[in-house]
């Protein structure tokens, strides 16, 4: 399990691009990294559209934006196109970070059972410890408790 202070696991996925995105290039910023299930889905799209929605928000704060997901980079850049995101979106196709930040879980929805993301979002700060995780959330409050959490810190 993953907690408040240690270090975050580090990464390079690919963008909706096809470029490589490192965290370590984020040092000295801080950095919401979202976890969510798949791209263009109900949820995920009243999500991400809220955090693009509050872009300037978070800009003020110095916090930098990284949605992950298990989806290909194409489906990515469709979602981001869509949806008019303002944010980089990264693909996890083999949910190796996913894995290392403890979300890729046994899921069960309408009696069924499968592995896949359970949408949680974790702040990192400006030197790559983690500073907080969020687990309990709607998906439309999501932004709000993010910058709530940010306010406060900042005070």
């Amino acid at each position: 399990m993953l907690e408040v202070g240690q270090a975050a696991p580090k990464f390079t996925l690919q963008d909706q691009n096809g470029s490589p995105i490192s965290l370590d290039s984020f040092k000295g910023k801080k950095v919401l990294i979202y976890f969510y299930p798949r791209a263009s889905t109900p949820g995920c799209t009243v999500q991400a559209c809220a955090l693009r929605d509050t872009k300037a928000e978070l800009d003020a704060l110095n916090v930098v934006v990284l949605g992950i997901s298990p989806d290909t980079p194409k489906k990515l850049t469709n979602f981001i196109n869509k949806q008019e995101l303002n944010f980089t979106l990264l693909a996890d196709e083999d949910h190796a970070i996913c894995e290392a930040y403890n979300v890729w879980q046994l899921k069960k929805f309408m009696g069924r059972e499968n592995m896949g993301v359970v949408r949680t979002s974790f702040l990192i700060d400006e030197s790559g410890n983690l500073e907080h995780i969020f687990n309990k959330f709607k998906t439309k409050d999501h932004h709000q408790v993010v910058l709530d959490v940010l306010n406060e810190l900042a005070k």
